[in-house]
């Protein structure tokens, strides 16, 4: 269940209150006449099943409630009632499958920010990946996948597409890049210190790394897994198995070949270069490709679902 804290205008509360009450899954209604100050306004409280969420939040948007007043969603964790029963089980479909169309926008949008932050982990995880493909160290290169947060961006992109929003688009493509950029150009000076002081050197590079090398050899599977992945990341966004995102994370080789192009850039190696970031780009395009495609189909289903309700 979610519930919902509105502040709206005393002339808009009637037809906020007629909304709720003619959405299926949707109970627990309250509302406090002239509490709110800033902005000035009535306070309306309600529950509404997660499934049913979506359809609500469009419709209190379509009222203009969020230019004039105040729309706050959050999860319920637990709740005892009836009532409450009654409305999931009225509600179209599954909580688990539920898309909330605002909160996924909002979240990636967040998660897709150019930010100091996001440029650390990238980088860091780059380095930790460096270290990985040099040593043909398996656990850091799957450790370097987990810390790498490039799959906010391409979820971001993904949404925008669906979404038609270009700001979103533009905010995330520009993520990726510069982040990717940046992480990559940072690590070629890392490489570079690492062989002066003897720890990297371009035997380590060119000798045979059985559980490294598929990341400068691209192939179908490449593609494959990362389109599975893709799929996968973007379920675990939109539904409330969040917790399948580090799975995915560790399934794409995103990082480690930007890594390995890094400290073959640095070596002068133009074939592990070349290999490294067709293998990076190849998974970002499968992701991405992936990602919309897992939209376009949940926003076709939840249409219907709507229509049916």
């Amino acid at each position: 269940m979610l519930h919902l804290r509105l502040i709206t205008p005393s002339d808009k509360t009637d037809d906020v209150v007629r909304l709720i009450e003619g959405t299926v899954g949707a109970t627990h209604l309250v509302v406090l006449p002239g509490t709110a100050h800033n902005p000035a306004g009535d306070v309306v409280l309600c529950d509404v099943a997660r499934e049913a969420g979506d359809g609500l939040l469009s419709g209190l948007q379509r009222l203009g409630i969020e230019d004039s007043g105040s729309i706050a969603v959050e999860n319920i964790d637990l709740s005892l009632s009836k009532r409450a029963d009654k409305a999931e089980a009225e509600a179209p479909g599954e909580g688990a499958d539920a898309v909330l169309w605002e909160h996924l926008t909002d979240a990636t949008h967040e998660e897709s920010t150019l930010s100091v932050t996001y440029l650390a982990f990238i980088t860091l995880a780059t380095m930790i990946a460096a270290c990985g493909v040099v040593l043909d160290n398996a656990i850091l290169i799957v450790g370097a996948m987990a810390v790498g947060p490039e799959f906010g961006p391409l979820a971001g992109f993904s949404t925008a597409l669906v979404q038609r929003a270009p700001r979103l688009a533009l905010r995330s493509l520009t993520a990726l890049i510069v982040g990717f950029a940046v992480a990559m150009a940072v690590t070629v000076g890392f490489s570079l210190f690492m062989d002066s002081i003897d720890l990297f050197s371009q035997e380590q590079l060119d000798d045979d790394r059985p559980q490294t090398s598929f990341v400068y050899a691209p192939d179908a599977f490449s593609f494959i897994v990362a389109v599975l992945a893709g799929a996968a990341g973007t379920l675990s966004l939109t539904s409330s198995k969040s917790g399948a995102l580090v799975g995915v994370a560790i399934s794409v080789t995103t990082v480690p070949a930007a890594a390995n192009a890094a400290v073959a850039l640095s070596y002068g190696d133009t074939e592990q270069t070349w290999g490294s970031t067709e293998q990076l780009l190849l998974n970002l395009l499968g992701i991405i490709l992936a990602g919309t495609l897992t939209l376009l189909a949940q926003k076709y289903f939840w249409k219907r679902q709507r229509q049916r309700a």
